[in-house]
C-alpha cells in the first residue's frame, strides 16, 4: 500500500496546486486576462472596456481584529496590481457557543477597516459552524481599472531592483504579540508587546501601491503573506519565471519582531508578512520610488534584484557569502502559536 503524505498547515505547496488544483478550473474564458497560478495575488477579468480585479483569502490564525485583518489582506491583493480596492464580501464562520458580541466585534473592526480604505461591504454570509475552535473569516475583494492600467506579479523583468516596504513579518508580529501576550509578558517588557500589537496599523499596503503605480516605475508587485518574505520572493520569481539575489543586511527586521521570533525560535523571514509590499522596480527609477514612498511616510529599502536564471534563489549573508534561500514548507506562525516559552 502506497503511503500518501499529508499536507502541512498553511498554504498548499506549489506542486500540489499544479497537480491537483490547476487542472480543474471549469470552462475556459477569453475574458480571463490573468487567472490562477503560482504567486498570483488575484484574477483579472475583462468586462467591456474595463478590467475587474478579484481576490479571496481566509483569516484563520488570528483572533483579535480578525475582521480588520480579512478586509486589509484582501485589499492588499488587489493593490498589488496598482488597482484601488472597492467592494468587499465576507463569509464569517463562528464556533459553537459563540455569543453575539463576538460577531459584532468582527463586523465593527471590518467596518472601520473598510472606512479607512473607502471600501464598501456589499454582502457575505454568517453562520455557526460545528467543529471549528476559533472564528474563520473568508474575504472577497473587487476592484476596477481601465484596460492596461495595472501590473501583475508575473510581469517583472531581469535586473529589476527589489524594494520591500516597511519590513519583515509585520502581520505575524502583531498576531503573536496579541495571541501570545500572556506568555511573552514573562520575557518581554509591556512596552515592547504593545508596540508589536500596534503593527496591525501597518498592515495595509494600498497607499504605497497606488503611489508607486502613479510613477509608472514598477513592473510587478506582490504581497508576501503566508510563508513570509521568503515565500513572497519565491512566488514573485515563480510567477515571472526569474531568480533573485537578496541581501540579509538590507532586510528590515524591527526589534519587536526580532525579539518575539527569537523567543519563539522561528525564522522571521518565514513569518506571515502582510503589511510589506514587494516591488520589482526599473533600476533607473529606484531612487524616485524610494523618495515618493518617503514623502507619504512609508519606509522602504532595496533588498536585492531579480536575475534571469530561475534557479538562482540566493541570499547574501553579512560576511559576503551566498547561500540558497529555501522556500518555506509552512508559515512559521503555526509553530509559533504552540511553541512553549
Amino acid at each position: 500500500m502506497i503511503s500518501v503524505p499529508l499536507i502541512r498547515a498553511g498554504k498548499v505547496p506549489p506542486k500540489i496546486l499544479t497537480d491537483s488544483v490547476f487542472h480543474f478550473l471549469g470552462k475556459p474564458d477569453s475574458d480571463i486576462l490573468y487567472g490562477p497560478g503560482i504567486g498570483r495575488d488575484a484574477a483579472l477579468v475583462r468586462v467591456g472596456r474595463r478590467v475587474i480585479a478579484a481576490t479571496t483569502d481566509p483569516i484563520t490564525g488570528a483572533l483579535e481584529g480578525i475582521g480588520s485583518y480579512a478586509l486589509h489582506i484582501c485589499a492588499n491583493d488587489i493593490a498589488t496590481f496598482g488597482i484601488r480596492p472597492r467592494w468587499f464580501l465576507a463569509t464569517i464562520l463562528l464556533p459553537e457557543k459563540t455569543d453575539e458580541s463576538l460577531l459584532r466585534n468582527i463586523m465593527k473592526s471590518m467596518h472601520e477597516a473598510a472606512l479607512s480604505l473607502d471600501v464598501s461591504i456589499i454582502g457575505g454570509h454568517t453562520e455557526v459552524t460545528p467543529g471549528i475552535p476559533r472564528p474563520i473569516v473568508i474575504g472577497f475583494m473587487l476592484g476596477v481599472a481601465e484596460k492596461g492600467r495595472y501590473v501583475t506579479s508575473a510581469s517583472a523583468k531581469p535586473n529589476n531592483v527589489l524594494i520591500l516596504s516597511k519590513g519583515v513579518a509585520i502581520e505575524g508580529t502583531a498576531i503573536l504579540a496579541t495571541d501570545r501576550a500572556n506568555d511573552l509578558s514573562k520575557h518581554l517588557d509591556n512596552s515592547t508587546i504593545q508596540r508589536a500589537k500596534r503593527f496591525l496599523k501597518k498592515i495595509s499596503v494600498v497607499k504605497e501601491a497606488i503611489r508607486v503605480m502613479d510613477l509608472r516605475a514598477v513592473t510587478a508587485m506582490h504581497d508576501p503573506t503566508e510563508g513570509g518574505v521568503a515565500n513572497g520572493l519565491h512566488e514573485m520569481a515563480d510567477a515571472s519565471q526569474l531568480g533573485f539575489i537578496i541581501k540579509r543586511g538590507a532586510l528590515v527586521i524591527h526589534e519587536e519582531t526580532r525579539q518575539i521570533c527569537s523567543l519563539l525560535e522561528i525564522n522571521p523571514l518565514n513569518l506571515i508578512a502582510s503589511g510589506a509590499m514587494l516591488m520589482a522596480v526599473k533600476s533607473s527609477k529606484t531612487q524616485k520610488v524610494l523618495a515618493a514612498l518617503n514623502q507619504i511616510g512609508i519606509d522602504a529599502s532595496i533588498i536585492g534584484k531579480l536575475v534571469e536564471n530561475p534557479k538562482t534563489r540566493l541570499i547574501t549573508e553579512l560576511d559576503g557569502s551566498q547561500n540558497p534561500l529555501p522556500q518555506p514548507k509552512e508559515d512559521a506562525l503555526w509553530q509559533a502559536l504552540v511553541n512553549p516559552l
